[in-house]
């Protein structure tokens, strides 16, 4: 009788613990959007260990974006400002617009692939490389000179994104204009190597692209996603195809992300992160608030990215409250 009593007692109590998570679940405050203060644009998120990791462009007059910051976060509620890892007295040839990191980690260095100067025909400028010890910096000039300098195929070299395949090699997206370029790097990120077909840069502009490619893969396929519009405008947003090839052919699908009236304007050039192992993904992206019409007053935001049963992307709601927290 004893025995059946402490049973019962033990179930009642797994029990209520179970209603009182469940209910802390339910009622636990969100991170909130925007996810850090300040002028903040073109969120490279990417996880290293148990930490998330942004990194944006300082959203400012050209002349003064002269360096970039770094944010942390254990849960995406609770996020630690990392000043200045990066600036131009690191880059020699560097001395204005740094715009975009694309930063990840290769055997135990930190690389970060950014853009600067603005740059156009004949002129200094384009794509560089930095590296680091840590993801917080300080990084370094890797090359020297930009990697990429030029202008192949009508694009811009800025808004680089680095996609890393199931072989293991490792491509260059990139491009403003209203072009985007892929290329392939080297194993060490000195320079790139041509394909098959002698050709260095392969252009696979879709439909309606502007600017701010990515790509990831998802049940063997690969989304390719852009940002549309004007950056200063309240319709920039974001769109995307999928293919069964990193090389396309890619047919725009349509848009996931743009403009809420009752929330914010201009929601575009983002990134996306997966939970590992997981199909729990977020997308991380700027906007500019309501009460705001200087084009450089964006912020960075976090909100979910889900897929429906035939992985097409959900529309995404941007809001105001955010996510909750969610530890790795």
């Amino acid at each position: 009788m004893k025995s059946r009593a402490f049973s019962t007692a033990c179930f009642a109590l797994v029990l209520l613990g179970s209603l009182v998570a469940n209910s802390l679940a339910q009622t636990q405050p969100k991170a909130g959007n925007p996810v850090f203060p300040g002028w903040y644009a073109d969120p490279e998120a990417v996880i290293f260990g148990k930490q998330y990791w942004i990194y944006p462009t300082y959203s400012a007059p050209f002349n003064e974006q002269v360096f970039f910051d770094a944010f942390s976060s254990p849960d995406l509620k609770t996020w630690t400002k990392h000043a200045r890892i990066l600036d131009t007295t690191a880059v020699r040839w560097a001395k204005r617009a740094m715009w975009a990191p694309s930063t990840l980690e290769k055997d135990g260095r930190y690389f970060l692939f950014f853009g600067a100067n603005d740059v156009h025909q004949g002129e200094v400028g384009g794509i560089g490389v930095a590296v680091a010890d840590n993801p917080a910096g300080p990084f370094r000039d890797y090359i020297g000179k930009p990697l990429v300098g030029e202008i192949h195929n009508g694009a811009q070299p800025i808004d680089q994104f680095v996609f890393q395949d199931v072989d293991g090699q490792y491509y260059l997206l990139y491009g403003g204009w209203g072009h985007c370029n892929m290329a392939r790097l080297k194993p060490d990120f000195t320079g790139l190597v041509p394909f098959a077909d002698g050709k260095t840069f392969r252009e696979i502009t879709p439909k309606n692209y502007v600017e701010g490619p990515m790509m990831f893969r998802r049940k063997g396929r690969y989304y390719f996603m852009w940002s549309e519009g004007g950056w200063t405008g309240p319709n920039y947003s974001v769109a995307y195809a999928v293919a069964d090839s990193p090389f396309g052919p890619f047919e725009r699908v349509g848009k996931i992300l743009q403009q809420d009236p009752a929330v914010a304007t201009g929601a575009g050039h983002h990134s996306v992160i997966q939970i590992p192992d997981t199909d729990e993904w977020y997308i991380v992206y700027h906007r500019r608030p309501l009460t705001e019409t200087d084009g450089n007053h964006r912020e960075t935001c976090i909100d979910r990215m889900e897929f429906d049963e035939q992985g097409r992307i959900k529309p995404v709601r941007i809001t105001v409250e955010g996510v909750p927290a969610r530890r790795l």
